[in-house]
């Protein structure tokens, strides 16, 4: 009698449990060996610090930039055309006054003279003692006391002009003679087209002769006079002592001297 077939018993799964995670397995990397005859070194291999990402450094686009280069040229070129616009503007009336820059006797002497051929009002600025300048204006050359006006307000040649513009122009002053000495002129000229012409006076340069007690000046005083008189007029103040500080030095090492 044959036998039945036995069912085949299922062999008993394992016990279920944590897997045990095998031990990584580091990464072994041939050696690279520099090539024959070209003396490379082998180049080791860095990986990235983790947590940290490289920060991209963005450019400002290229049209912005060249829309700033733009406004400080038309900044800079707007401000040289405002400051220059005592050159530039309509030709200016016959001289309405005297303007006399103090330091010497033979200006104010020569200003009392040319007040009394020209039949001008003068401004003395940083002048002579006040009983001095009304015997020499009013005694000797016979001015009238409502011809001369005296001001004592000023300490330099810079000075002469940032504390009487304002006043000159509300007088509606736009072209005034501007009396000094001959080795002063240039750096009295300089000063006063840029503070005076920067609210619409005309200087028209009338040069006392000094002969042997001419001194000539230094360019360096010119440039610095110069800067302080675009700097008042920029801000409104005189940046006499930032001036010193920083500018002084600066036009040493470039040789504006």
């Amino acid at each position: 009698m044959a036998r039945s077939p036995q069912p085949r018993r299922r062999s008993a799964p394992p016990p279920r449990g944590r897997r045990r995670r095998s031990a990584p397995v580091p990464l072994e990397l041939p050696a690279v060996t520099p090539a024959a005859g070209l003396g490379l070194q082998p180049l080791p291999i860095v990986a990235p610090a983790a947590g940290r990402r490289r920060r991209l450094v963005q450019r400002p686009p290229r049209r912005r930039r060249l829309s700033w280069r733009l406004l400080l040229a038309g900044s800079l070129g707007l401000t040289l055309v405002w400051l220059s616009r005592g050159w530039w503007l309509p030709s200016p009336p016959p001289p309405q006054m005297i303007l006399v820059l103090g330091g010497d006797v033979d200006r104010e002497k020569a200003a009392a003279r040319l007040a009394r051929r020209e039949g001008l009002p003068v401004v003395v600025s940083g002048g002579t003692n006040p009983e001095y300048a009304h015997w020499l204006f009013e005694q000797r050359e016979g001015l009238p006391s409502h011809q001369v006006h005296l001001d004592y307000r000023a300490s330099d040649t810079v000075s002469n002009f940032t504390s009487l513009v304002d006043d000159l122009r509300r007088a509606r002053i736009r072209h005034a003679l501007l009396v000094t000495s001959s080795d002063h002129m240039e750096r009295a000229l300089l000063v006063g087209q840029i503070v005076a012409g920067s609210r619409g006076i005309h200087l028209t340069p009338v040069a006392v002769p000094c002969g042997q007690l001419c001194v000539k000046e230094r360019r360096r005083r010119l440039w610095e006079d110069g800067l302080r008189a675009v700097l008042w007029v920029i801000s409104g103040r005189d940046l006499r002592d930032w001036a010193e500080g920083h500018l002084v030095p600066w036009l040493g090492r470039a040789g504006l001297r």
